[in-house]
């Protein structure tokens, strides 16, 4: 049997919630949608309890499975890291090299350049080196340098290779001249890891910026005269990414930052993830130990250092902070993509059923990836 439906009691199309419905899968790829009434039943060969959704897409993950980019920027490595997470829903990810040595970024464009028949990778996350030293976090201040030409190169090198590129930098080592360049070269770039005015964030925006990285963390905060960075990014038109992990950002904050978006489905998960997810509980980066802390990731500073998060539990934390269900799985899947200009790439139609993912109605995995054979069961 190559072809046949699959239903499930709700069913996530990538942007809509819908309950009762089907999709139709001809040799291993989503080809229709349909309402389970309007199916007859003995077209319906599989049915699951529960939730059928797309798999996650998270643009911001350090590490997994024991691995890091950082410490070993090669093909070897994200392929250790994508197994991780998609054995943890999330199936499409963005490999992210943190602030480090001009030769770990180098090897990290190329190891992108390698990658692409692993599974899920969807391009690279620059996350630094050019970034404000007093909003750093766990970035080796010691790496830390305005834009450069180099880094111009390697972006260049990655998007005439049609890899999309997601730069985080802050308006204090970045122009805005440099910024409309990137952008330009078909470059998302992000403001993050700064300490700039909300005057300096609307110019970055104005520049070409498209997005802020982790809303909240490390940037200047919103006061009443003074809106910093995060006041900035919460008013703009613009995507945001957050780290809803009930640590980095308070549960009140994260619900308060997406009812005052000017514009819906604005808002990306993230989770930022370090080694620790599918992997031991410690990891060394910049020649430290980070460990886990009853939850917390931090470094020998006490500071944080990334989040022992997966995708999935960032949207159970959404949805128990009150958010509803629909808007949250846009934040894990539709509007990432849209942020990337990727949206035609994961989209429901065409999907391969591996990149499906079963949610019980709790909204805990039951399985990723569906597949039917002959005898497949009619309940899962």
């Amino acid at each position: 049997m190559t072809s046949g439906w699959i239903s499930a009691d709700r069913l996530f199309d990538g942007s809509i919630l819908r309950s009762n419905y089907a999709v139709q899968i001809k040799s291993d790829r989503i080809i229709a949608l349909s309402p389970t009434a309007d199916l007859e039943k003995e077209d319906i060969i599989q049915h699951h309890v529960g939730l059928l959704t797309p798999g996650f897409f998270d643009i911001q993950v350090n590490g997994g499975g024991g691995a890091l980019l950082n410490s070993d920027p090669s093909v070897g490595v994200i392929d250790t890291i994508a197994k991780a997470h998609r054995s943890k829903g999330t199936v499409a990810f963005l490999p992210t090299v943190i602030t480090d040595k001009t030769s770990v970024l180098e090897a990290a464009a190329d190891a992108i350049l390698q990658a692409k028949d692993v599974p899920g990778v969807m391009g690279l996350h620059i996350e630094g080196p050019h970034l404000s030293k007093a909003r750093r976090g766990t970035h080796d201040a010691s790496y830390i340098r305005p834009l450069d030409a180099k880094t111009f190169s390697l972006v260049r090198e990655l998007r005439d290779d049609d890899a999309t590129v997601l730069i985080t930098v802050a308006p204090e080592s970045a122009t805005q001249n440099q910024i409309a360049q990137l952008s330009e070269m078909g470059a998302v770039v992000s403001i993050g890891h700064t300490d700039a005015s909300a005057a300096d964030a609307a110019n970055a925006v104005a520049a070409g910026a498209t997005c802020f990285t982790h809303l909240f963390n490390a940037m200047s905060p919103m006061q009443n005269r003074a809106p910093g960075v995060t006041g900035a990014a919460i008013a703009s038109d613009v995507w945001c990414s957050i780290i809803a992990d009930g640590i980095h950002v308070d549960p009140m904050m994260v619900t308060l930052a997406i009812r005052a978006r000017p514009k819906p489905d604005r808002m990306i998960l993230v989770s930022d993830a370090m080694a620790t997810v599918g992997g031991p509980d410690a990891f060394m980066l910049y020649g430290q130990e980070i460990h886990l802390d009853d939850g917390r990731l931090v470094n020998a500073e006490g500071s944080l250092a990334g989040a022992h998060l997966t995708m999935l539990d960032a949207l159970r934390n959404l949805v128990s902070y009150g958010v509803d269900l629909q808007a949250a799985l846009r934040m894990c899947r539709q509007n990432p993509a849209q942020l990337l200009g990727i949206w035609d790439k994961l989209g429901l139609m065409g999907m391969d059923a591996a990149d499906l993912v079963v949610l019980d109605d709790d909204l805990s995995l039951k399985q990723v990836g569906v597949a039917f054979t002959p005898k497949a069961s009619r309940q899962a």
